[in-house]
């Protein structure tokens, strides 16, 4: 007997998915388990089993299509079956490829050409470099300004001095042009329409700022010692399994949580929640936006367990084969720039949970220890935290325990 198979509900707030890509086509076996067709959500794009064995019968809904939860998608029977199709759900919006363009698009005038043009009007220069050029016997028209809107400016009269520029000498003879750069003319304005992870992004992010009272803790940490345990472990695995540093800092991250709970936690009208297990959510980074996939129970598994995790669920990220167990679940969130050199920054949190760290790049630099300047690694890392559910006080000797675990590694071995 045929089965229809409907929009399935992936995330506790999703409510309505794009039917991104059939997998299998009309007429097509399938098995209970494979892949019928990829849905993109607010949160990821994954990868809808069949829950079913037979045949594909019908799509419902064409490919592109916004479709509400539990809404019909397709029917999967026996091969021959005849079925009626039920009418497809009230489209949340017209199709993705439907959505109309731009009226117009806004166009910019080609940028000016970097040999100047014949002296045919009022060249634009400040005042001073006018000056500098006349007492030099510089053509204005020969110098390329880098002011305000081309504007020559006194740098600009130099360069062209030091680089032998047109000059109107006594027999109006010139002196040899310096070679030119080539600029590459501008293009047109593209225009990008963002995509639902884009879309759910900014909703989340502009609510988390709008509604919750953000305040920030900074706290820098002693790495020499994880850098070092980090690279005597490394030396015993495959290349395929090494250790990031992002690994020691989650792990730590997780156990530092057990001992406060009320940073692993939500808050819920007049209730706050604190959450039994640690889940470490993991921003990665993905094309067109940002996605968050979560280590569940993170303070019970072991570096290698959370490496080997973390490096699958974020490959099905950057693939667009995520699952829903990836994205979901996540009770405390952590947002590592490491591997781009920087400083330090701050995250935004993500909710509804309570608290984000932002973690920074580890550096190797000059440090003072007993009056000494010797070199040492160093690493900055900044938690946000929602101040309805938390204080300074609070984040701030999280920072400090955080401390124990990251400057002495050993500890979460034991």
């Amino acid at each position: 007997m045929a089965e229809t198979i409907n929009m399935p509900k992936l995330g506790f707030d999703m409510a309505e998915g794009l039917l991104v890509r059939w997998v299998k086509q009309v007429g097509e076996n399938i098995n209970k388990g494979d892949v019928l067709a990829e849905i993109e959500t607010d949160k990821a794009t994954v990868e809808v089993e069949s829950s079913v064995s037979g045949v594909v019968l019908s799509h419902i809904v064409d490919q592109g299509t916004i479709v509400p939860v539990n809404a019909p998608i397709a029917i999967v029977g026996a091969a021959g079956e005849k079925v009626d199709a039920p009418a497809a759900a009230p489209k949340a919006e017209a199709k993705a490829e439907e959505k109309p363009a731009a009226q117009s698009t806004p166009t910019t005038a080609p940028v000016a050409q970097t040999s100047a043009p014949a002296d045919n009007g009022p060249v634009k220069a400040s005042p001073l470099a006018r000056k500098v050029a006349k007492d030099n016997g510089v053509n204005l028209a020969s110098v390329q300004g880098s002011g305000p809107g081309g504007r020559v400016v006194r740098k600009d009269v130099e360069a062209a001095l030091e680089g032998g520029g047109q000059l109107t000498v006594g027999s109006g003879q010139q002196r040899p042009q310096p070679s030119t750069i080539n600029y590459q003319p501008t293009v047109e304005d593209k225009v990008i329409p963002t995509t639902k992870l884009r879309q759910a992004i900014g909703r989340r992010l502009v609510e988390s700022k709008q509604t919750i009272p953000h305040f920030y803790v900074t706290h820098e940490y002693k790495m020499d010692a994880l850098m070092d345990m980090r690279k005597q472990a490394n030396a015993f695995l495959p290349d395929g399994e090494k250790l990031s540093v992002n690994d020691f800092i989650l792990k730590a991250v997780a156990l530092t949580l057990r001992q406060f709970p009320n940073l692993n936690a939500t808050i819920k009208g007049n209730e706050i929640i604190q959450f039994g297990h640690v889940n470490i959510g993991v921003a990665v980074t993905v094309p067109g936006g940002l996605m968050t996939v979560v280590v569940k129970d993170a303070d019970v598994k072991s570096l290698r367990q959370i490496s080997g995790e973390i490096k699958a669920m974020a490959g099905r990220a950057r693939d667009g084969k995520v699952k829903p167990e990836d994205v979901d679940g996540s009770t405390f969130s952590t947002s590592n720039l490491g591997m781009y050199d920087v400083e330090d920054f701050i995250a935004i949190i993500n909710p509804p949970e309570a608290a984000i760290l932002a973690i920074s790049s580890a550096r190797e630099v000059p440090v003072v220890e007993n009056g000494q300047i010797k070199p040492g690694w160093r690493m900055k890392a900044t938690i946000s935290v929602d101040h309805r559910v938390s204080d300074g006080a609070e984040a701030a000797q999280f920072m400090q325990k955080l401390a124990e675990f990251l400057e002495n590694p050993v500890r979460m071995l034991v």
